[in-house]
């Protein structure tokens, strides 16, 4: 398994910027490393850079809001966005038959401030997320009962930074390929270097080795308003 060393220098020498045999000074190691962060911070925005969605739970306190981030009560690096697949479990004691709600998500702030009576008590069907940093507040509506229910946000796998030189690439496969040919893109643009066509390309395949590994297409829905009064056969429940 590869060190992040090892990658750093060897994008060192296929782009250019050092030649073969030569030894990568500590000041051009550090400027890859803080390039390659980037990267992957910018990865992490990607729905199709991430190879995993993680399900984040928190017990109901009965308020409005959950907090969001590393340590909080959604205890996850905060996300710029949830997912669509949140939902709501109803947890039962006594039984393992849990059922879970999905929840609606607005997709902005505006949408949530429509609600006129927020502190509404009863059964959730709505779920808004405030990507505020560093903390992101999550806001279930109706507000749940206190100890009565879980919910599920669902967000993207953060793809973690690099911290140390001999950290090993612990990520799959296709990702160092990626991650190399990315960065010398990159590094070959700090360095006032020309663009190389051949490397560009490279760069662009390799994504798309990640694109095809990663791609997940969910079940299109249509909103209520668009379909109607009129529904279709649902073969699942037999009914209209």
């Amino acid at each position: 398994m590869s060190t992040v060393n090892d990658l750093l220098a060897l994008a060192l020498i296929d782009s250019g910027i050092l030649g073969s045999g030569q030894i990568a000074q500590a000041e051009d190691i550090q400027n890859a490393m803080v390039r390659v962060n980037y990267m992957i911070g910018q990865w992490n925005r990607k729905r199709w850079l991430v190879y995993n969605l993680t399900d984040v739970s928190v017990l109901t306190t009965g308020g409005e809001s959950y907090t969001v981030g590393a340590g909080q009560q959604f205890n996850t690096p905060r996300p710029d966005r949830l997912e669509d697949g949140c939902f709501l479990r109803q947890v039962a004691t006594g039984t393992t038959q849990q059922i879970d709600y999905p929840l609606q998500l607005l997709p902005s702030h505006e949408d949530y401030n429509r609600i006129r009576l927020k502190t509404m008590g009863t059964w959730p069907s709505i779920m808004f997320y405030d990507s505020n940093w560093p903390t992101g507040t999550v806001f279930a509506w109706p507000v749940p009962a206190a100890n009565l229910y879980e919910l599920h946000i669902l967000v993207k796998h953060q793809l973690t930074a690099f911290t140390s030189l001999t950290q090993a690439i612990n990520l799959p496969p296709e990702y160092e390929a990626a991650l190399s040919y990315n960065l010398q893109v990159r590094l070959r643009v700090a360095y006032r270097m020309p663009p190389d066509p051949v490397m560009i390309q490279l760069a662009k395949d390799a994504l798309n080795v990640i694109r095809g590994a990663n791609v997940q297409v969910p079940t299109m829905k249509m909103p209520a308003s668009v379909i109607g009064a009129q529904r279709g056969y649902n073969v699942y429940s037999d009914g209209y």
